[in-house]
């Protein structure tokens, strides 16, 4: 029988975790890429430039409206790329094509000691007028290789940057 509603309930403690996505925007005209500058008042890397991204979501797993069933397994298809489109959309205010370039991954642990999955993407920009989230981004930039050393990120921004350049640029 497929489950009725989404709960922990069963879940093993020790099992649990954040799963968040990262996304580099590409932008084909000029080569370069978004960053954007983390808010004085976020938990994690204030004040650092990062780039979009964010938690998948209980709201996310809709059960009435599955995209498969598999047979007593609801499945969701690609709901990672629509986290990754719906999290660039709300925290810059830009749209992304949805294919997506799978960059690297890393697991850590939040100051708060919430453990996380980060799966990290690169996409190309479709459209729109960068405008940071209110409240969690202050600043942004469009920067290439070099221009992303000159701000403050988080670890391993500036490579991701550099390899999203590569990437894609090799695509012509």
């Amino acid at each position: 029988m497929p489950a009725e509603s989404i709960s922990i309930d069963q879940a093993k403690r020790n099992k649990l975790f954040y799963f968040v996505t990262n996304v580099v925007v590409y932008r084909e005209s000029d080569g370069r890429c978004l960053i954007l500058k983390r808010d004085r008042r976020e938990k994690v890397h204030p004040e650092r430039y990062a780039v979009p991204g964010g938690k998948l979501e209980w709201g996310d797993l809709d059960l009435d409206n599955p995209t498969r069933m598999n047979g007593d397994v609801i499945d969701f298809e690609n709901a990672v790329g629509k986290l990754a489109q719906r999290e660039v959309r709300e925290e810059a205010g830009i749209e992304i094509y949805p294919e997506l370039t799978y960059i690297n991954n890393v697991v850590f642990v939040r100051p708060d000691g919430i453990p996380v999955v980060l799966l990290k993407f690169a996409a190309r920009y479709k459209s729109g007028e960068v405008k940071v989230e209110e409240g969690a981004f202050t600043d942004h930039a469009w920067v290439n290789a070099d221009e992303v050393k000159d701000y403050p990120c988080i670890l391993g921004i500036p490579e991701e940057i550099s390899a999203t350049i590569d990437a894609f640029s090799r695509r012509g």
